[in-house]
């Protein structure tokens, strides 16, 4: 059974359970297991959850409390991140290793337990430890409450739609043997929906994504960025959709014949199946946006939007009638991602406000982008001129510790562990769109930056030159930020802030940084804990873009970090 129709099948009989009541609590068992995988004539053995590619969908209503029994069955190490879930109070279970807990050992069990608060639309989880979430991944779906509706057209049916990649090698080679050798790790070899390559691949016609649909009807298309290293434009063939949502938060509705989707991202869309049966299939496609200097997966992944058919003999086979291809934006187009996400508006209205901070405490200026590293003595390297490839935020390259940054700030025992003196501006001034520097070393650090309980933080995140601008996609853990404004060049402190939309901004958990360019957040610490914040292409990760954000506990009960749960993996 194909994960659609398990999809279908579960979605009908959890939509019957939650009728039942409001604010359930829900159980699942999420196993981590291997099993053989054979995509474009190639079978090797991944690591799933439950033998799953993408793995079963958590599905429950906002209010719901979930528990999630995750029980490792391989060699790895392993951890689960709920993308997007805000875990007000519940910071042991967001999930990165290292950061909120120690991975969960083979044979062991870790119950990751929250609550779904103020939020419903579509989220992702995935595994957040090294590359494993290639496989492991999967969607949330968090429906509105009881008696509830969405603020628009109730669809007919709802149908999530899943970006991966797929690589013939296995993924946790691919980066072991690029962090040794210092170079640029090899680029995936397909790019897949709902775990499907399609049929513009070698060897895939019958790995297609096939979305069945009747004329006249709209649709609720649950799209989620789940590949690893990839933004990606999507376009379905001779239809526009409508954009809803988007990282779980509702947008001002508007139409568009294609759209951008970073790692990490999700996009609610509405489609509308034309009102008379037509005599040709569509092709739904993807393919990257990319404008950096490295190599990257120039290739297009494709399902088939097909228009179901009576099964009179006057209409001719599915085979015979025309198969229209979109036509994608460039793969180098800025101009199109600008564009794009600039339509992108919360409501803003009276049931959905959009809680911008107005005054700011602390605001923290970072250049986020790459760097390299010295080559060890006696080696050789692969990365640019001899060095080895890094990435950096304020030139610090994050280095992960060996026990989890939460535990030693929760037992005080952070000495030796992690520094509070992450910089608040980049510790080198240069142009930074401009000509890079000649030194482009990074330090390697675990630095973070402490917060009190309800600052209200504007960060400027601003894209470098160093070894070609690109798109970062940015995404913190712990909260949801408002984009308040965006531009290219350098960031200007003195003209830009008066152009700032402080009145209805997207807010988002994970945002695509303007290749050569910067982007201003702003959002409030109510969440006491430790939260990472990092590029969501997870080779820049790998690299070091990322850092943490240590936020203290309030005064008031509710206010505080309660204590670890007793399953809490040990390092």
């Amino acid at each position: 059974m194909g994960f659609q129709n398990q999809l279908f099948i579960f979605c009908t009989l959890l939509l019957g359970f939650l009728k039942l009541a409001d604010g359930k609590t829900r159980h699942y068992t999420f196993n981590i297991d291997s099993h053989n995988m054979t995509r474009l004539c190639h079978t090797r053995s991944v690591l799933s959850v439950n033998k799953q590619v993408p793995g079963p969908p958590l599905v429950a209503r906002e209010g719901d409390r979930v528990l999630i029994k995750v029980v490792n069955h391989v060699a790895n190490n392993v951890t689960i991140h709920w993308h997007g879930v805000r875990q007000l109070g519940t910071g042991w279970a967001d999930g990165p290793a290292y950061v909120t807990q120690c991975p969960i050992r083979t044979n062991q069990s870790f119950t990751y337990n929250f609550t779904l608060t103020g939020q419903r639309g579509t989220l992702l989880w995935h595994a957040h430890i090294s590359w494993l979430r290639s496989s492991i991944y999967g969607p949330i779906i968090i429906l509105p409450r009881r008696n509830e509706t969405y603020p628009f057209e109730k669809p007919y049916k709802e149908v999530p739609i899943m970006f991966g990649e797929w690589f013939n090698a296995d993924p946790e080679a691919v980066i072991a043997e690029a962090l040794q050798t210092g170079g640029a790790p090899n680029v995936s070899d397909a790019y897949t929906i709902n775990g499907l390559p399609g049929p513009l691949y070698n060897c895939s016609s019958k790995d297609t994504f096939k979305l069945k649909v009747k004329p006249g009807k709209t649709y609720l298309l649950r799209l989620i960025n789940a590949a690893l290293n990839d933004e990606l434009f999507f376009s379905i063939a001779n239809h526009t959709v409508t954009v809803v949502e988007a990282d779980a938060v509702y947008v001002k509705p508007f139409s568009t014949d294609s759209l951008v989707i970073t790692p990490g991202q999700t996009m609610n869309v509405l489609l509308k199946t034309k009102p008379d049966l037509p005599s040709s299939t569509f092709l739904m496609e993807a393919w990257p946006y990319f404008t950096g200097l490295g190599t990257f997966d120039n290739s297009t992944v494709a399902g088939i939007l097909e228009y179901q058919r009576p099964t009179s003999s006057n209409y001719p086979s599915l085979k015979k009638l025309p198969l229209y291809k979109p036509t994608l934006p460039p793969i180098n187009s800025t101009a199109f991602v600008t564009n794009f996400t600039r339509q992108l508006r919360s409501l803003a209205n009276a049931k959905f406000p959009a809680n911008v901070p107005q005054k700011v405490d602390r605001k923290f200026y970072f250049t986020v982008g790459l760097g390299t590293m010295p080559c060890p003595k006696n080696t050789t390297c692969q990365g640019p001129n001899g060095t080895m490839f890094a990435a950096s935020i304020n030139n610090m390259s994050f280095v992960l510790p060996s026990i989890a940054l939460l535990q030693a700030h929760f037992s005080g025992q952070s000495n030796g562990v992690y520094t509070t003196d992450f910089p608040a501006n980049p510790p080198v001034q240069f142009n930074y769109t401009g000509t890079p520097p000649n030194n482009t070393m990074v330090t390697n650090a675990t630095k973070t930056v402490q917060l009190a309980y309800n600052t209200s933080v504007e960060v400027v995140l601003q894209d470098t030159t160093i070894l070609g601008a690109e798109s970062h996609s940015l995404h913190l853990h712990g909260f949801n930020f408002f984009i308040v404004g965006q531009g290219f060049g350098n960031y200007d402190p003195n003209k830009d802030p008066a152009k700032f939309n402080l009145v209805d901004p997207v807010e988002r958990n994970t945002f695509g940084v303007p290749a050569g360019g910067w982007a201003a957040i702003r959002f409030l610490a109510d969440n006491p804990g430790v939260w990472f914040m990092h590029c969501h292409l997870d080779v820049h990760t790998s690299w070091g873009l990322r850092m943490a954000w240590v936020v203290l506990d309030g005064p008031q009960p509710n206010q505080k970090l309660p204590p670890p749960p007793s399953d809490l993996p040990k390092c």
